[in-house]
Parts: structure tokens; C-alpha cells; sequence
């Protein structure tokens, strides 16, 4: 319950040089209660994010606080250096990465509606379990937009020390963009691909 209702510093953003927005919800207890408001942007937070990135990426990185603050906390930051990493070994820019408050994973479609992006990787905090309380998942999906199904997403699931490390998580990850930008599609058409 307090990994749940913990949230991240004011400045969390601003240190890992990542864009801060909102979902429409306006507090932990709200986006809890109404999951609906973690999924969407009001006109602000998304002339926002229209504002710095205003042509469509190839690849958009969402950071999203989500269930667990902590996951985000512990693991965001070296999945995210991983990734980046990866993807500039294969020659994909990723531009400007977003940390989204309140973030719950349907926020990458209403972040792929504004921008634009042909893919969206989502990093987020899972609802804190009974192994740990600092679990993340990542959630690839290409050309996403509002109402895309959540059988088109490929997750990255169970990231943290006792389970796949971050750092390790972000190579596969970068490996899995890759992949998903060659065969233009995510979720269970990428598994029937191959």
C-alpha cells in the first residue's frame, strides 16, 4: 500500500532530463479510483508535449510513475540508459523521452495520438507484488493510438534486482524496437511473425 500511494520527487524530471506531464488524473488517490484519467491528456499536458516534439519520432520513450513509484525509482533511469544505448548502436534516435505522472500503460497510445510516433515504449511500475514492491514493465507498441488492442503490445515484464535487471531488460528491449520497426507490427502479430 505505501509503495502504491508513494510518489516520485517534484524533480524526478528535471534530474534525468525527461519532459514532465500529467495524465487528466489530479491525484494518486484519483488515478486509482478512475483508470480511465491515467490513459489520456488534457489540452495543456498535451500541447505540452506537441510543443517540444513536434515532428513524429520514429521512436517515443514514455516513463510513467504507474502502480509502483519505486519501480520506477529503482530501475527507469538504467533501463533507459540501456535502451538508449542499444538504439544508437542500431542508428534509431529516439529524441526527447517523457515522464508521465499518473501514467497508466494506455497513455502511450494517447502519447502515439499527439505525436505522431510509429512506436511507443512505455516504462512503467507494476502494481507492487509479494516478491517486491519495485517491479517494472516495459510495453512496446507500434503506430499506437486511442483504442489499439492490448493483445498489439509486447511487454517486457518482471524488471528488477531479483528478476530480469534493468540494465539487461533495456538491451532486449532495444533489440525488441529493432525488431518490431523491420516487421511493422508489436504484440501477437510479432509472436505469429516470428
Amino acid at each position: 500500500q505505501d509503495a502504491v500511494f508513494s510518489e516520485l520527487d517534484a524533480e524526478y524530471a528535471k534530474q534525468h532530463d525527461l519532459l514532465p506531464v500529467k495524465t487528466r488524473g489530479d491525484s494518486k488517490d484519483e488515478y486509482l479510483t478512475r483508470p480511465d484519467l491515467g490513459r489520456c491528456f488534457d489540452e495543456h499536458n498535451a500541447k505540452t508535449i506537441k510543443g517540444v516534439i513536434d515532428t513524429p519520432p520514429l521512436v517515443q520513450i514514455v516513463v510513467g510513475d504507474g502502480l509502483s513509484s519505486a519501480a520506477c525509482m529503482a530501475n527507469a533511469m538504467d533501463c533507459l540508459a540501456a535502451i538508449r544505448d542499444g538504439l544508437k548502436v542500431r542508428g534509431i534516435d529516439i529524441g526527447k523521452a517523457l515522464f508521465v505522472r499518473y501514467c497508466r500503460v494506455g497513455a502511450g497510445d494517447a502519447v502515439g495520438d499527439i505525436t505522431g510516433c510509429e512506436l511507443v515504449c512505455v516504462l512503467v511500475g507494476e502494481r507492487p507484488g509479494l516478491v517486491t514492491d519495485k517491479s517494472m514493465s516495459v510495453y512496446l507498441t507500434y503506430k499506437p493510438h486511442t483504442g489499439v488492442s492490448e493483445s498489439s503490445r509486447t511487454v517486457v515484464s518482471n524488471i528488477h534486482a531479483q528478476g530480469t535487471p534493468a540494465v539487461e531488460a533495456g538491451a532486449y528491449v532495444a533489440e525488441l524496437i529493432e525488431k518490431i520497426l523491420q516487421k511493422k507490427v508489436s504484440g501477437v502479430g510479432l509472436h505469429l511473425e516470428g
